[in-house]
């Protein structure tokens, strides 16, 4: 049965319940909204910028089931421009993206900024100017061992995060985030076991013995090398470059925030803020001017908490897609839930790329259309271990239209309301 389309716009006011909010925004055009919407808001702000590289990054899209089956065929898509006229554009641009995230966070707030060897000193200083230098807190060693090596020079194997309060009375919580003892970090220390059996290392010093027990916790320092860059094959990875590993933003978003917390990314890319946060049982805020990157997020947050739909809202700047793209759909009420099917799609733009049908959608969610909002209550994503997209979804009669979101390969959400038989 044919479809016909409803709209290409936000997705909105799904109120304060909701989980967490993605803007798919250019970020100067949209600092005067977050500023209105969510000044003082933010208990934890992570930017992971571009680093000022001259490089242009993609993002590796499979098509259709057969592409995530097999690994091919890909497109590579545009993911993220990191071209500057000169150094002081890109400091221009950095120093009004921190002085936005400043006037988002709480007085209690904090703000980690993840930078590599390229712009690390000019960062500092610039942290220095926006946030003061009495409230640096730690610049944070973030080593890895994945890449190549470097012959003419040492391999460069760190990142570093610069992690600043926005006042003295911020919040952190180092015991939230426990990590292993290292056995290589003690093998000096003498062992031993107590009257109660439980074991310890030893060391004594000034003449007083100092003891340390394996079951109980140890904490980071300021270099973090257990945990590690993403491998070529890790389960984690979406395609698109400079993806971080959700362990690294765990660590982030726990040490600094509580349950029911606002955290903030504004350079959110795959979404990996986004995830954590879920994770842990914060709020978020994410923004990104790629619609690919938005895609991602989306993808990546519908498999969060078992697949069980999160109240997200995606606040789209300019329409995704054009109008010219049709849908074949079915709805098949009942008296607690309806049953929408999926039949068919078409694209032009995916029939010039000589991709058929279905093969163009990447994502689709069945839900509500409830004024100006959609609500998704269900959806089918396809992923490595699932790379078949489900042809039916079944969800909840609540109010408003019943609807369908697609996401093509490209990254482009589209609205359909299906026609309807009864």
């Amino acid at each position: 049965m044919g479809a016909t389309y409803i709209h290409c716009g936000a997705e909105r006011h799904l109120g304060r319940e909701s989980m967490g909010m993605v803007m798919q925004r250019a970020l100067p055009a949209c600092a005067e909204e977050l500023r209105a919407r969510y000044a003082g808001a933010v208990q934890t702000v992570y930017l992971d910028p571009p680093f000022n590289t001259g490089k242009r990054f993609e993002m590796k899209a499979r098509i259709g089931e057969k592409g995530y089956r097999t690994g091919s065929p890909t497109l590579s898509l545009p993911a993220y421009e990191d071209l500057w006229p000169d150094r002081e554009a890109y400091l221009a641009m950095m120093r009004e993206t921190l002085t936005l995230a400043r006037d988002l966070l709480k007085k209690e707030g904090t703000l980690f900024l993840h930078i590599d060897c390229r712009m690390h000193a000019h960062m500092r200083l610039l942290m220095d100017e926006v946030f003061g230098e009495h409230n640096f807190l730690n610049e944070i060693i973030w080593s890895y061992q994945s890449g190549g090596r470097a012959r003419t020079y040492f391999p460069r194997k760190h990142d570093v995060i610069l992690f600043y309060a926005k006042s003295r009375a911020y919040y952190f919580n180092l015991r939230a985030v426990p990590i292993a003892r290292s056995e290589a970090r003690s093998n000096h220390m003498k062992r031993g076991v107590d009257a109660d059996g439980r074991t310890y290392r030893s060391i004594v010093s000034a003449g007083k013995e100092y003891r340390y027990y394996d079951d109980e916790p140890t904490y980071p320092g300021d270099v973090w090398d257990d945990v590690s860059h993403l491998q070529q094959k890790d389960p984690q990875r979406t395609g698109y470059d400079t993806q971080k590993p959700v362990r690294l933003l765990e660590r982030i978003v726990a040490c600094a925030t509580q349950e029911g917390d606002l955290v903030c990314d504004l350079f959110a890319g795959s979404g990996t803020t986004a995830v954590a946060a879920a994770n842990l049982g914060r709020r978020f805020l994410c923004v990104d001017q790629n619609p690919l990157a938005v895609a991602v997020m989306g993808k990546r947050l519908s498999q969060t908490a078992a697949g069980r739909p999160m109240g997200v809202c995606f606040d789209v700047e300019a329409p995704c897609g054009a109008d010219d793209c049709t849908v074949e759909a079915e709805v098949f009420p009942a008296i607690t839930s309806y049953t929408v099917r999926l039949i068919g799609f078409d694209s032009p733009k995916a029939r010039r790329a000589g991709i058929e049908g279905l093969d163009a959608v990447d994502q689709w969610y069945a839900g509500f259309v409830q004024g100006d909002a959609f609500r998704s209550c269900a959806a089918s994503v396809r992923t490595v271990g699932t790379p078949a997209l489900k042809p039916a979804l079944e969800m909840p009669v609540c109010g408003g239209e019943p609807c369908i979101m697609i996401v093509d390969i490209w990254g482009n959400r589209r609205f359909y309301l299906p026609k309807r038989r009864y």
